[in-house]
Protein backbone atom coordinates (compact mmCIF):
# COMPACT_ATOMS: atom_id res chain seq x y z
CA UNK A 1 0.00 0.00 0.00
CA UNK A 2 1.59 3.32 -1.11
CA UNK A 3 -1.09 5.71 -1.56
CA UNK A 4 -4.64 6.13 0.80
CA UNK A 5 -7.70 8.92 0.79
CA UNK A 6 -9.75 10.28 3.39
CA UNK A 7 -13.01 11.80 3.14
CA UNK A 8 -15.43 12.86 5.78
CA UNK A 9 -19.47 12.22 5.20
CA UNK A 10 -22.60 12.67 6.60
CA UNK A 11 -23.50 15.36 9.40
CA UNK A 12 -20.24 17.14 10.78
CA UNK A 13 -19.45 16.94 14.54
CA UNK A 14 -16.81 18.19 16.34
CA UNK A 15 -13.54 16.44 16.29
CA UNK A 16 -13.78 15.06 12.56
CA UNK A 17 -10.41 17.46 11.99
CA UNK A 18 -8.53 15.78 14.94
CA UNK A 19 -9.12 12.43 13.00
CA UNK A 20 -8.72 14.01 9.25
CA UNK A 21 -5.14 15.28 10.73
CA UNK A 22 -4.55 12.26 12.36
CA UNK A 23 -5.11 10.31 9.40
CA UNK A 24 -2.84 12.19 7.16
CA UNK A 25 0.32 12.43 9.37
CA UNK A 26 0.15 8.64 10.49
CA UNK A 27 -0.10 7.86 6.35
CA UNK A 28 2.59 9.97 6.12
CA UNK A 29 4.56 8.76 8.50
CA UNK A 30 4.37 5.34 7.30
CA UNK A 31 5.85 7.03 3.74
CA UNK A 32 2.66 6.88 1.56
CA UNK A 33 0.88 9.94 -0.17
CA UNK A 34 -2.70 10.92 1.20
CA UNK A 35 -4.98 12.01 -0.99
CA UNK A 36 -8.24 14.73 0.78
CA UNK A 37 -11.07 13.99 -0.77
CA UNK A 38 -13.30 17.00 -0.90
CA UNK A 39 -16.68 16.71 -0.09
CA UNK A 40 -17.55 13.11 1.14
CA UNK A 41 -18.89 10.46 -1.53
CA UNK A 42 -20.05 13.32 -4.26
CA UNK A 43 -16.75 15.07 -3.78
CA UNK A 44 -15.11 11.20 -4.57
CA UNK A 45 -17.45 10.40 -7.86
CA UNK A 46 -16.40 13.82 -9.10
CA UNK A 47 -12.84 13.22 -9.19
CA UNK A 48 -12.09 15.81 -6.21
CA UNK A 49 -8.90 14.56 -4.12
CA UNK A 50 -6.03 16.33 -3.52
CA UNK A 51 -2.49 15.24 -2.01
CA UNK A 52 -2.47 16.25 1.75
CA UNK A 53 1.14 17.30 3.64
CA UNK A 54 1.23 17.76 7.11
CA UNK A 55 1.61 21.32 6.53
CA UNK A 56 -2.35 21.37 5.23
CA UNK A 57 -3.85 19.42 7.92
CA UNK A 58 -1.71 22.14 10.47
CA UNK A 59 -3.76 24.28 12.97
CA UNK A 60 -6.94 22.37 12.33
CA UNK A 61 -7.58 20.23 15.44
CA UNK A 62 -9.11 22.80 17.28
CA UNK A 63 -11.73 23.40 14.52
CA UNK A 64 -15.17 22.16 14.81
CA UNK A 65 -16.74 21.01 11.31
CA UNK A 66 -14.46 19.65 8.72
CA UNK A 67 -12.40 20.72 6.51
CA UNK A 68 -12.49 18.55 3.77
CA UNK A 69 -16.46 19.46 3.72
CA UNK A 70 -19.51 16.65 3.53
CA UNK A 71 -22.22 16.33 1.31
CA UNK A 72 -25.35 14.17 0.52
CA UNK A 73 -25.20 11.80 -2.38
CA UNK A 74 -27.74 10.39 -3.86
CA UNK A 75 -25.69 8.66 -6.45
CA UNK A 76 -23.39 6.57 -4.02
CA UNK A 77 -26.59 4.65 -3.26
CA UNK A 78 -26.37 3.22 -6.97
CA UNK A 79 -24.40 0.65 -8.05
CA UNK A 80 -23.03 2.67 -10.84
CA UNK A 81 -22.25 5.35 -8.72
CA UNK A 82 -20.53 3.28 -6.37
CA UNK A 83 -18.76 1.82 -9.72
CA UNK A 84 -17.94 5.12 -11.10
CA UNK A 85 -16.05 5.98 -7.20
CA UNK A 86 -13.84 2.77 -7.58
CA UNK A 87 -12.86 3.65 -11.83
CA UNK A 88 -11.52 7.02 -9.55
CA UNK A 89 -9.96 5.35 -6.63
CA UNK A 90 -8.19 2.81 -9.35
CA UNK A 91 -7.11 6.10 -11.97
CA UNK A 92 -5.76 8.33 -8.69
CA UNK A 93 -3.74 4.99 -7.91
CA UNK A 94 -5.21 4.51 -4.23
CA UNK A 95 -4.94 1.59 -2.37
CA UNK A 96 -7.04 2.21 1.04
CA UNK A 97 -9.95 4.40 1.79
CA UNK A 98 -10.49 5.69 5.04
CA UNK A 99 -14.06 6.77 6.19
CA UNK A 100 -14.95 9.31 8.98
CA UNK A 101 -18.66 8.92 9.60
CA UNK A 102 -21.68 8.00 11.03
CA UNK A 103 -24.24 5.54 10.02
CA UNK A 104 -25.28 6.45 6.46
CA UNK A 105 -21.57 6.95 5.89
CA UNK A 106 -19.98 3.12 7.11
CA UNK A 107 -23.13 1.52 5.01
CA UNK A 108 -21.53 3.21 1.69
CA UNK A 109 -17.37 2.03 3.39
CA UNK A 110 -19.37 -1.10 3.92
CA UNK A 111 -20.87 -1.14 0.41
CA UNK A 112 -17.40 -0.02 -1.33
CA UNK A 113 -15.84 -2.83 0.63
CA UNK A 114 -18.34 -5.69 -0.29
CA UNK A 115 -17.02 -4.22 -3.69
CA UNK A 116 -13.10 -5.38 -3.41
CA UNK A 117 -12.10 -1.94 -1.76
CA UNK A 118 -10.06 -1.98 1.05
CA UNK A 119 -11.48 0.41 2.95
CA UNK A 120 -11.88 1.26 6.97
CA UNK A 121 -14.21 3.49 8.94
CA UNK A 122 -13.34 5.76 11.71
CA UNK A 123 -16.44 6.39 14.08
CA UNK A 124 -18.19 9.82 14.02
CA UNK A 125 -21.49 11.02 14.78
CA UNK A 126 -22.88 13.31 17.58
CA UNK A 127 -25.79 10.78 17.87
CA UNK A 128 -23.80 7.95 19.28
CA UNK A 129 -25.73 5.63 17.81
CA UNK A 130 -23.23 3.46 15.78
CA UNK A 131 -22.92 0.04 16.57
CA UNK A 132 -19.13 -0.87 17.37
CA UNK A 133 -18.06 2.01 19.44
CA UNK A 134 -19.07 2.82 23.05
CA UNK A 135 -18.71 6.68 22.42
CA UNK A 136 -18.48 8.19 18.75
CA UNK A 137 -16.40 11.34 17.68
CA UNK A 138 -18.51 14.68 18.57
CA UNK A 139 -20.16 13.80 21.61
CA UNK A 140 -18.69 14.42 24.42
CA UNK A 141 -18.40 18.18 22.65
CA UNK A 142 -22.01 18.18 21.74
CA UNK A 143 -23.11 17.12 25.40
CA UNK A 144 -21.22 20.00 26.87
CA UNK A 145 -22.73 22.36 24.40
CA UNK A 146 -26.36 21.34 25.41
CA UNK A 147 -25.42 21.05 29.20
CA UNK A 148 -24.25 24.27 29.05
CA UNK A 149 -27.73 25.89 27.33
CA UNK A 150 -29.39 23.69 30.16
CA UNK A 151 -27.48 25.21 32.87
CA UNK A 152 -28.29 28.93 31.45
CA UNK A 153 -32.22 27.56 31.12
CA UNK A 154 -32.20 27.00 34.85
CA UNK A 155 -31.33 30.36 35.59
CA UNK A 156 -33.78 32.01 33.81
CA UNK A 157 -36.89 29.37 34.35
CA UNK A 158 -36.03 29.61 38.30
CA UNK A 159 -36.50 33.54 37.95
CA UNK A 160 -39.52 33.21 36.17
CA UNK A 161 -40.96 29.41 38.10
CA UNK A 162 -41.67 28.37 34.57
CA UNK A 163 -41.38 24.83 32.75
CA UNK A 164 -38.97 24.38 29.98
CA UNK A 165 -38.04 21.99 27.71
CA UNK A 166 -35.12 21.38 25.74
CA UNK A 167 -35.23 19.96 22.20
CA UNK A 168 -31.64 17.98 21.76
CA UNK A 169 -30.36 15.94 18.35
CA UNK A 170 -29.91 12.26 18.27
CA UNK A 171 -31.78 11.32 15.59
CA UNK A 172 -33.68 8.00 16.23
CA UNK A 173 -31.23 7.56 19.31
CA UNK A 174 -31.80 9.08 22.87
CA UNK A 175 -28.26 9.21 24.09
CA UNK A 176 -28.07 12.85 24.04
CA UNK A 177 -31.37 13.76 25.50
CA UNK A 178 -30.44 10.92 28.53
CA UNK A 179 -27.32 12.02 29.12
CA UNK A 180 -28.01 15.48 28.91
CA UNK A 181 -30.69 15.04 31.28
CA UNK A 182 -28.65 13.32 34.06
CA UNK A 183 -26.17 15.93 34.09
CA UNK A 184 -28.53 18.75 33.76
CA UNK A 185 -30.58 17.91 36.86
CA UNK A 186 -33.80 17.80 34.66
CA UNK A 187 -36.80 16.68 36.22
CA UNK A 188 -38.23 14.62 32.96
CA UNK A 189 -35.90 12.94 30.05
CA UNK A 190 -37.79 12.20 26.81
CA UNK A 191 -36.16 9.65 24.40
CA UNK A 192 -37.12 7.91 21.09
CA UNK A 193 -36.31 4.43 23.03
CA UNK A 194 -39.02 4.56 26.24
CA UNK A 195 -42.80 5.77 24.77
CA UNK A 196 -43.67 9.19 27.14
CA UNK A 197 -47.42 10.17 27.52
CA UNK A 198 -47.65 14.00 27.55
CA UNK A 199 -49.90 13.63 30.57
CA UNK A 200 -47.67 11.82 32.71
CA UNK A 201 -44.72 14.67 31.66
CA UNK A 202 -47.43 17.17 32.94
CA UNK A 203 -47.35 15.36 36.23
CA UNK A 204 -43.83 14.87 36.70
CA UNK A 205 -43.32 19.20 36.22
CA UNK A 206 -45.94 19.79 38.07
CA UNK A 207 -44.57 17.77 41.14
CA UNK A 208 -41.59 19.54 40.71
CA UNK A 209 -43.23 22.30 41.82
CA UNK A 210 -45.06 21.20 44.76
CA UNK A 211 -41.78 19.59 45.89
CA UNK A 212 -40.38 23.28 46.11
CA UNK A 213 -38.64 23.71 42.98
CA UNK A 214 -38.74 27.18 41.36
CA UNK A 215 -38.30 25.61 37.83
CA UNK A 216 -39.19 22.41 36.06
CA UNK A 217 -37.18 21.22 33.33
CA UNK A 218 -37.88 18.75 30.50
CA UNK A 219 -34.86 17.15 27.79
CA UNK A 220 -36.07 15.71 25.01
CA UNK A 221 -34.70 14.21 21.87
CA UNK A 222 -36.00 15.10 18.38
CA UNK A 223 -36.43 11.70 17.33
CA UNK A 224 -38.84 11.21 20.02
CA UNK A 225 -42.70 10.73 19.21
CA UNK A 226 -43.71 13.78 21.14
CA UNK A 227 -40.63 15.48 20.17
CA UNK A 228 -40.55 19.61 21.03
CA UNK A 229 -43.00 20.96 18.76
CA UNK A 230 -45.59 17.91 19.68
CA UNK A 231 -45.15 18.36 23.54
CA UNK A 232 -45.57 22.16 23.31
CA UNK A 233 -48.58 22.14 20.82
CA UNK A 234 -50.48 19.37 23.70
CA UNK A 235 -49.41 22.08 26.29
CA UNK A 236 -50.89 24.84 24.75
CA UNK A 237 -53.88 23.04 23.88
CA UNK A 238 -54.16 22.15 27.31
CA UNK A 239 -52.85 24.84 29.29
CA UNK A 240 -56.19 25.66 31.54
CA UNK A 241 -56.19 21.88 32.77
CA UNK A 242 -52.56 21.04 32.77
CA UNK A 243 -52.22 25.12 34.50
CA UNK A 244 -49.21 26.17 33.04
CA UNK A 245 -47.30 26.91 29.45
CA UNK A 246 -44.27 24.86 28.55
CA UNK A 247 -41.29 27.05 27.11
CA UNK A 248 -39.54 25.57 24.57
CA UNK A 249 -36.00 25.78 23.01
CA UNK A 250 -34.49 23.72 20.08
CA UNK A 251 -30.85 23.49 20.12
CA UNK A 252 -30.61 21.65 16.87
CA UNK A 253 -27.53 22.07 15.04
CA UNK A 254 -25.86 25.02 17.26
CA UNK A 255 -24.59 21.66 19.05
CA UNK A 256 -22.74 20.32 15.65
CA UNK A 257 -20.77 23.59 15.89
CA UNK A 258 -18.70 23.91 18.77
CA UNK A 259 -15.11 23.53 19.04
CA UNK A 260 -14.09 20.23 20.22
CA UNK A 261 -13.06 19.36 23.76
CA UNK A 262 -10.01 17.60 24.25
CA UNK A 263 -12.00 14.39 24.88
CA UNK A 264 -13.35 14.67 21.60
CA UNK A 265 -9.24 16.25 20.27
CA UNK A 266 -7.89 13.09 21.85
CA UNK A 267 -10.44 10.34 21.16
CA UNK A 268 -10.54 11.60 16.95
CA UNK A 269 -6.73 11.63 17.51
CA UNK A 270 -6.81 7.42 18.40
CA UNK A 271 -9.36 6.63 16.06
CA UNK A 272 -7.39 8.23 13.19
CA UNK A 273 -4.10 6.88 13.36
CA UNK A 274 -5.10 3.54 14.38
CA UNK A 275 -7.35 3.47 10.93
CA UNK A 276 -3.93 4.08 9.12
CA UNK A 277 -2.24 1.12 11.65
CA UNK A 278 -4.94 -1.18 10.60
CA UNK A 279 -4.58 -0.59 6.91
CA UNK A 280 -0.73 -1.04 7.21
CA UNK A 281 -1.27 -4.21 8.72
CA UNK A 282 -3.44 -5.63 6.35
CA UNK A 283 -6.29 -5.06 7.52
CA UNK A 284 -10.08 -3.69 6.27
CA UNK A 285 -13.49 -3.82 6.01
CA UNK A 286 -13.80 -2.70 9.89
CA UNK A 287 -14.78 -0.09 11.94
CA UNK A 288 -12.63 1.79 14.56
CA UNK A 289 -13.77 2.60 17.09
CA UNK A 290 -13.48 2.61 21.20
CA UNK A 291 -14.93 -0.01 23.39
CA UNK A 292 -13.94 0.05 27.40
CA UNK A 293 -11.61 2.29 25.99
CA UNK A 294 -9.57 0.32 24.17
CA UNK A 295 -9.49 0.67 20.27
CA UNK A 296 -11.03 -2.29 18.40
CA UNK A 297 -12.35 -2.90 15.29
CA UNK A 298 -15.73 -3.95 14.51
CA UNK A 299 -16.59 -5.75 10.53
CA UNK A 300 -18.59 -3.01 8.55
CA UNK A 301 -21.26 -5.99 8.02
CA UNK A 302 -21.77 -6.00 11.89
CA UNK A 303 -21.75 -2.40 12.42
CA UNK A 304 -24.17 -1.83 9.54
CA UNK A 305 -26.71 -5.06 10.72
CA UNK A 306 -26.88 -3.96 14.26
CA UNK A 307 -28.56 -1.64 16.29
CA UNK A 308 -27.50 0.02 18.97
CA UNK A 309 -29.03 0.27 22.51
CA UNK A 310 -28.54 2.08 25.78
CA UNK A 311 -27.17 1.73 28.77
CA UNK A 312 -30.47 0.47 30.97
CA UNK A 313 -28.92 1.35 34.17
CA UNK A 314 -28.46 4.80 32.74
CA UNK A 315 -32.29 5.09 32.69
CA UNK A 316 -32.70 4.00 35.61
CA UNK A 317 -30.17 6.29 37.39
CA UNK A 318 -31.92 9.29 34.81
CA UNK A 319 -35.63 8.33 36.95
CA UNK A 320 -34.25 8.30 40.29
CA UNK A 321 -32.42 11.24 39.96
CA UNK A 322 -34.91 13.27 38.75
CA UNK A 323 -36.80 12.81 41.83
Amino acid sequence: MRHIAVLTSGGDAPGMNAAIRAVVRTGLEQGWEVLGIRRGYAGLIAGNLDPMSARDVGGIIQLGGTVLGSARCEEFKTVEGRQQALRVLDERGVDGLVVIGGNGSQTGAHALSEMGFPVIGVASTIDNDLYGSGITIGVDTALNVALEAIDRLKVTASSHHRAFLVEVMGRECGYLALMAGIAGGAEVTIIPEVEADPEAVAVELRAAYERGKPHALAVVAEGSRYNAEGLAGYFKKHRERLGFDLRVTVLGHVQRGGTPGAFDRLLASRLGAAAVERLAQGEHGVLVGLIRDEIATTPLDVVVTNKKSLNPQMLALAHVLAK
